[in-house]
C-alpha cells in the first residue's frame, strides 16, 4: 500500500504557475506488515524534491510501544513527561546522535519499549546495521542490565559478526565464551560468525580449531561454515589448506555452490598461483555453476598478473556484450585500468576510466588511485595532480595510496622539492607516511642526484619507526649509481648489513648496475660473484645488467660469455638481454649472429619494439651493411611499430652513409608530423644531409626547430651547421644563427670563430671580417696571426683606409689585442 504525505518543509503559502504539478517536496511511504498480527511494521519511507532533484529512501521499523506493553509498565511510564513512545527506528537515530557514552543510558531509560523483551533482537540488529561497535557495545551492555533481558543466540550472532566486520577478532571471541556463560548453546551461525571474525583475521589455524569445536559439539555445518573456512585459508594465502577444505566439503555431501569457487578462486589468488586459478576457472566451466562479475574480476586479475593482458582485455569486452549476464562492475573497471597502465596505454586508461562513468558507476578512491597510478609511473605529474583535485572535488577523502602516488608522479618527474611538499601534506591531513611514501620520496631525491637528501630521508624513516627494506636500499642503490658515488654504494652495503637486511635479486642487480654506472667494473663482477656464491639466483635482469654493461666498458668478449653462462643456468631471455647480445655480436664484428638472435626473437614470440629494431639498425651501420639498415626501416613501418629519437638518428645515418640523403629529410618531416623529439644525432644527420643535398632552404627550416635547442645541443654541431651555411653562401643567415647562438648562452670556441672568419672572407665581407676579430677580443680569445693575415691582403676604402691597413700589419708584428 503506498500512500502520500506532505512534506513538513512544504511551503504553504508558495505559489506555483501550474498548481497541478506540486513543485514542494513529497514524502512517500510504503508499509509492509510483517507477522505476529502487525506488531512488527517496516516503513519505507521516501523523501522526493522535484525542484532540487534529490531524493531519500529510509526505512523505519515501529517495534511494540506504549500500548503494547504489560498493563503494570504502562501505568509506570503513563504519568512521567519523560518517557517518549519512540519507534526502534527512533531510539537507534537518537542513539547515534550521541557522542558520549554515559548519555546511553539516559536515552535508553526514556523509552517505554524497553520494557518489552521482544525489542531487544530488533534494536540490536538496527543498531549493528549502522555499523557502530561502541554504540552497539554500549546499548548491549544497557540490554543485559535490564530485569526482563533474556540472553538469545541471535542477539550475541549479531554482536559477533559486527565485531567481525571491524576485525576485532578478541572481542567476537570473548562474546562467544560469554554467551555459553549466559547458557546460550551456540549453534551453527554462532560458529560461521566467528570463523569469519578468524578468517578476516588471517587466523586459520584458529578457524581450523574452531570447526573441529564445533563437530565435537555434533553441530553439522553448514555451506557457509565450509565457505568461511575456505575464506580464511584463502586470506592467509594458504590455497593449500583450502582446497583441502573444498575437498572435505564435497566428501560431507555439502556441494560447492558459486561462493565457494568465488572464494577458492580468491584463495589461489592471495597466494599468487594465478595459473592455478585459471586452471581452477576451466574446471569450474565444466559445472553447472555459472560465474558471476566478482569470478571474472578474478580472473582479469590473474591474466594481468601472468602478463596476459591480451585475454584479460578479452574478459572485459565480453562482460560488456549485451548478452553477457555478467555485467562489469567498478572493480573490472579499475582491474583494467590497472592493465593498461602496466603496458604503459595511458591513453586506455583514461578511455576505461571514462567508459565507467559513462555507463554510470561512481568511482571510489581505489579507482581514482588506479588512473593516478598510471600518471604517477609515466611521470605525468600535472594529470595526476587534476585526479587528485578531482577525487577532493567530488567529497571523496584521499588516502595514503593518493598522496604517494602523487608524491611519486613529482619524483619520477624529477621534482623532489614538489615531492616533498607532498610527503609533508600526509602529516597535515592526519595521515601517517607509510613504506611506500618513504620509499617514493627516496627515489624522488635519488633521480635528481640529491644522494644526501635521500639518505636522510631514510634517517627519518627509522626516528618515526618504520624499518627499511629491501626496496629501500634497492632505490638508495640506485641513486648512487645515478650520482657517480662508489663509496656510497658501500656505505649503503653496510648499512643494510647492519640492519641485518639481506640482498635479494633486485638487490644485487641494482648494486651491480650502481657499480657498472661508476665505472668500477671490477667490483661489480665481485658481485655478481659474491652473489652466486651467497646461493642467489641470478635472473635476466642480472645478466642485461653484466651483458650491457661490458659493453659500456668495450669488453664486448665478457659479454658473450655471460650471454653463455645464461644459457647454461637455463634462464629464459628477455627482450632486453636480445638486443644487448646483438650489440655485443655487432661490435664483435659477428653480424651473422646478431642476426640469428634478432630472428630468435621473433620465433620465440617476442614482440619486438623498438629497441629490438634500433639495436638492429646499429648493429648493420657497425657492419657498414647501409642496405639492410635501410630494409629493417622498412620493415618497421610494416609492423606499424613507430621509432623513437634514437631509432631515426640510426636510421638517418644508414640513410646518409647509403648515399640517400633524401630520405633523411623525409624522415625529418615524418618526425615532425608525429611530434617525435629532435636530439642532437639526428641534427647532425639532418645537416649532413642538407649538406650532400645542397639543399640550404630545408637547413633553414631545420634552424627553427633547433632554435629552442641551441643551448643544449653540442657546439661542434652548431660549428658544422654554421659551416654549412657559410659554403651554401647564405652568410647573412650564417650571421643570424650565430647571434642566436650567443644568446642562449652557449660558450663560443675558437673554432666556431675561425669558421665565422673563414666564411666572411670568401664572400668579401671584410668590415664584418674586423667586427668578428674584435668581438673575438672582447670575448677573451685571442685571433691568430694568420687570421690577420688573411685580411692585410684587402683595401679597407671607407673602413679606416691604409691609416687601418698599417695598424693591422703592426698588430701581426706585436701579436697584441686591439685597444
Amino acid at each position: 500500500m503506498a500512500t502520500l504525505h506532505p512534506s513538513p518543509f512544504s511551503n504553504p503559502n508558495a505559489q506555483t504557475p501550474f498548481p497541478t504539478f506540486p513543485r514542494t517536496p513529497t514524502l512517500i511511504s510504503c508499509k509492509k506488515t510483517n507477522e505476529n498480527n502487525g506488531v512488527w511494521e517496516e516503513n519505507k519511507v521516501g523523501f522526493v524534491d522535484y525542484n532540487k532533484g534529490k531524493h531519500k529512501v529510509s526505512v523505519e521499523i515501529s517495534g511494540l510501544k506504549k500500548e503494547d506493553i504489560p498493563k503494570r509498565y504502562r501505568l509506570r511510564v503513563e504519568g512521567d513527561r519523560g518517557q517518549r513512545d519512540w519507534s526502534i527506528s527512533e531510539v537507534v537515530e537518537n542513539v547515534y546522535k550521541l557522542r558520549h557514552w554515559e548519555d546511553i543510558e539516559g536515552v535508553l531509560n526514556r523509552w517505554p519499549g524497553r520494557f518489552a523483551r521482544k525489542n531487544f533482537p530488533i534494536l540490536i540488529r538496527e543498531i549493528t546495521k549502522g555499523g557502530s561497535v561502541e554504540h552497539s557495545v554500549q546499548v548491549f551492555c544497557w540490554m543485559k542490565n535490564q530485569k526482563n533481558y533474556c540472553a538469545r543466540n541471535d542477539i550475541y550472532n549479531m554482536m559477533i559478526r559486527l565485531h567481525a566486520r571491524h576485525n576485532r577478532t578478541d572481542q567476537a571471541r570473548g562474546l562467544f565464551f560469554e554467551m555459553q556463560e549466559w547458557r546460550c548453546k551456540p549453534d551453527v551461525e554462532s560458529y560461521n560468525a566467528l570463523i569469519n571474525a578468524h578468517g578476516r583475521a588471517r587466523q586459520w589455524c584458529w578457524a581450523m580449531n574452531i570447526m573441529d569445536d564445533m563437530l565435537r559439539a555434533a553441530i553439522p555445518p553448514s555451506r557457509s561454515t565450509y565457505n568461511n573456512l575456505i575464506h580464511a585459508c584463502g586470506c592467509s594465502g594458504n590455497w593449500t589448506e583450502a582446497l583441502k577444505v573444498c575437498k572435505k566439503m564435497t566428501e560431507n555431501g555439502v556441494g560447492p555452490d558459486l561462493v565457494t569457487h568465488n572464494i577458492v578462486l580468491s584463495s589461489y589468488k592471495n597466494g599468487g598461483q594465478y595459473s592455478k586459478a585459471l586452471s581452477y576457472f576451466e574446471l569450474m566451466k565444466g559445472t553447472n555453476v555459472r560465474p558471476d562479475t566478482i569470478t571474472l574480476n578474478i580472473v582479469i586479475h590473474c591474466l594481468v598478473k601472468l602478463g596476459d593482458y591480451g585475454k584479460a582485455i578479452a574478459v572485459f569486452n565480453s562482460m560488456r556484450e549485451k548478452k553477457s549476464e555478467t555485467l562489469p562492475d567498478i572493480v573490472t573497471y579499475t582491474t583494467v585500468v590497472h592493465a593498461h597502465s602496466i603496458c604503459g596505454e595511458i591513453d586506455n586508461c583514461k578511455a576505461v576510466f571514462d567508459m565507467m562513468l559513462g555507463e554510470g558507476f561512481k568511482p571510489n578512491v581505489v579507482s581514482y588511485n588506479a588512473l593516478m597510478g598510471a600518471y604517477s609511473s609515466h611521470g605525468m605529474h600535472k594529470e595526476a595532480l587534476s585526479v587528485f583535485k578531482e577525487i577532493k572535488r567530488i567529497g571523496l577523502r584521499p588516502d595514503i595510496v593518493s598522496y604517494t602516488s602523487l608524491l611519486n608522479a613529482y619524483g619520477r618527474s624529477r621534482q623532489p622539492e614538489k615531492a616533498r611538499e607532498i610527503f609533508d601534506m600526509i602529516r597535515r591531513n592526519s595521515l601517517k607516511p607509510n613504506l611506500v611514501s618513504y620509499n617514493a620520496l627516496i627515489d624522488a631525491y635519488g633521480s635528481k642526484g640529491l644522494l644526501g637528501e635521500a639518505v636522510e630521508v631514510l634517517r627519518e624513516m627509522e626516528r618515526d619507526g618504520i624499518r627499511p627494506n629491501i626496496v629501500s636500499i634497492c632505490t638508495l642503490l640506485s641513486a648512487c649509481g645515478r650520482c657517480h658515488r662508489m663509496v656510497k654504494i658501500d656505505s649503503v652495503l653496510s648499512a643494510a648489513e647492519s640492519r641485518g637486511i639481506q640482498l635479494n635479486t633486485i638487490a644485487y642487480n641494482s648494486a651491480i648496475g650502481s657499480y657498472i654506472s661508476v665505472g668500477e667494473y671490477d667490483r661489480a663482477i665481485a658481485m655478481y660473484r659474491s652473489m652466486r656464491k651467497k646461493n642467489i639466483s641470478p635472473d635476466s635482469v642480472t645478466f642485461n645488467v653484466l651483458i650491457s654493461g661490458s659493453c659500456k666498458m668495450v669488453k664486448y668478449g665478457e659479454s658473450l660469455q655471460f650471454l653463455e653462462e645464461m644459457t647454461k643456468l637455463k634462464i629464459p631471455m628477455s627482450k632486453e638481454v636480445y638486443s644487448s647480445s646483438i650489440c655485443a655480436y655487432s661490435k664483435q664484428g659477428q653480424l651473422g649472429e646478431a642476426e640469428s638472435m634478432f630472428a630468435e626473437m621473433k620465433t620465440n614470440g617476442y614482440h619486438l619494439d623498438v629497441v629490438a629494431y634500433t639495436t638492429m639498425v646499429q648493429a648493420y651501420n657497425t657492419a657498414e651493411n647501409w642496405e639492410k639498415a635501410c630494409a629493417l626501416f622498412e620493415d618497421m613501418e610494416i609492423n606499424g611499430i613507430q621509432p623513437d629519437s634514437i631509432a631515426c638518428s640510426a636510421i638517418m645515418r644508414s640513410f646518409n652513409r647509403g648515399c640517400k640523403p633524401a630520405k633523411v629529410l623525409l624522415l625529418a618531416k615524418m618526425m615532425r608530423e608525429k611530434n617525435i623529439l629532435f636530439n642532437e644525432a639526428t641534427f647532425f644527420e639532418i645537416i649532413s644531409a642538407c649538406s650532400m643535398l645542397c639543399d640550404w632552404k630545408a637547413a633553414t627550416e631545420l634552424l627553427e626547430t633547433m632554435e629552442s635547442s641551441f643551448s643544449v645541443v653540442s657546439i661542434g654541431l652548431l660549428n658544422q651547421l654554421l659551416c654549412f651555411l657559410g659554403k651554401s653562401g647564405k652568410v647573412e643567415t650564417m650571421m643570424k644563427v650565430f647571434y642566436k647562438i650567443v644568446e642562449s648562452g652557449t660558450d663560443i670556441s675558437f673554432g666556431t670563430y675561425s669558421i665565422l672568419l673563414k666564411n666572411l672572407l670568401a664572400a668579401g665581407k671584410r668590415s664584418k671580417y674586423i667586427e668578428v676579430l674584435k668581438w673575438m677580443e672582447d670575448a677573451g680569445v685571442q685571433p691568430s696571426v694568420q687570421m690577420y693575415s688573411n685580411i692585410s691582403t684587402f683595401e679597407f676604402k671607407g673602413y679606416g683606409g691604409s691609416e687601418y691597413t698599417a695598424f693591422i700589419q703592426e698588430r701581426i708584428k706585436r701579436n697584441v689585442p686591439f685597444d
